[in-house]
Formats: C-alpha cells, structure tokens, sequence
C-alpha cells in the first residue's frame, strides 16, 4: 500500500538521522545533525545514497519526533538533505527547528519549490533534472559537483544565476577525485570566484 505523505509536512519519509560534522561546502567542519529524507527522481548516476531515492522503502515519522531527536545534541544546527528534501514541504519541520532555537541549512537540488526557513541554503544543481529559476537567487551557496571537463562551463552557467553574495563551490565526484581534482585546482587558480569543496567526512572516515 502506498504511503500518504501529508501536504503539511507534519510527517516526513526519514531514511535516517544522526549526528556529525559536515563534510563538505562553506559550513565544512561545523557540528550539525543530519536528516536524509527518502524520495528523489533527480537520478544522478553517481549518487553514493541511491537507497535513499524510493520514499516507500522509508518510514513516515512524525517530524515533531524529528524537532526532539534533533535537539538532544549541543550542535544547535541542523542539515536537512536526502534524496532531494524539497519534494516535500519542510515550512512545518523547519519553523518547529527554529523555535528550538536550531539553525536551519537544506541541501537541495532545486527542482523543486522552495519551502521551509532556511538560515543557510546549498544548491548542488545536477544535469539530470534543473533547477527551477526561481529558486537560484536564494541560494547562499553553489556547490557543483565535477564529474567531467564539460561540468566547468555548466558550472558558469549557474553562477551567472545566483546573488552575488553566493559563495561558489566546484567539488570532485568521489570516484573520479584523482582525475577531477587537478582540473578543479587549475581552474579555480584561473578563475578565484571559486573555491573547493571536497568531501572531508570521507578523509575522516565518518558519516
């Protein structure tokens, strides 16, 4: 039997939850507790949390519950990522995070429209679904991963989109590090609006 996920949020598909350091991106090396929210149809053949893209496989919790895990560690800041969060409408999870006084940071691909309170939004756009415009102008951060050569002109074009105040990321895919990350050093040398991001909790070898 399918699932009813309710419009109001008030239950969310949560594919786990726990507590760590981010690894990535301009928040790297802040103590924040993570939520993965099943559900994504963005389809990025290189994603590392493919178990997370069927919302079925993950239980409905109430995002209350969420709210009280979230708040029994001393990191007051919370990453909401999944799969892609914004399928569902986070204005309920994240204004109950605000009153606890818990800060607010999304990790989206922005195909979908924006909802929730957000003190920090990343957009990692991904070639297989695009962002919707009206979405790039909130963005505090631009995290592009590079899988490819070709992905540097793709990058640009997102950048063109964004405020001026968006830091720039460009970030090697995992598996091609070695290949990618050469590239990436020469190209944000040439081009200093960029900075690299790389996946530190991998180096760390935590989640």
């Amino acid at each position: 039997m399918k699932q009813h996920i309710p419009e109001d949020g008030t239950l969310l598909p949560l594919m786990e939850e726990f507590y760590t350091i981010q690894g990535e991106g301009f928040n790297t090396g802040m103590a924040a507790y993570f939520i993965r929210l099943g559900g994504c149809d963005v389809g990025c053949h290189w994603c590392d949390v493919k178990e997370s893209w069927d919302a079925e496989m993950h239980p409905l919790t109430l995002s209350d519950v969420i709210v009280d895990n979230a708040d029994k560690f001393p990191g007051k800041a919370v990453v909401i990522t999944g799969g892609e969060p914004l399928i569902y409408n986070l204005d309920y999870l994240t204004n109950k995070l605000k009153e606890r006084g818990i800060l607010t940071f999304i990790e989206t691909s922005g195909a979908y429209p924006l909802s929730g309170n957000w003190d920090w939004i990343c957009l990692s756009p991904k070639k297989f679904k695009a962002p919707r415009p009206d979405i790039t102008p909130f963005a505090h951060e631009l995290k592009v991963i590079v899988f490819n050569k070709s992905d540097f002109k793709w990058a640009e074009e997102y950048a063109a989109m964004v405020s001026p105040t968006c830091k720039l990321y460009l970030q090697p895919e995992w598996s091609k590090s070695k290949e990618i990350t050469p590239m990436i050093i020469e190209y944000v040398m040439a081009n200093p609006k960029w900075e690299i991001s790389l996946q530190t909790h991998k180096f760390l070898n935590i989640p």
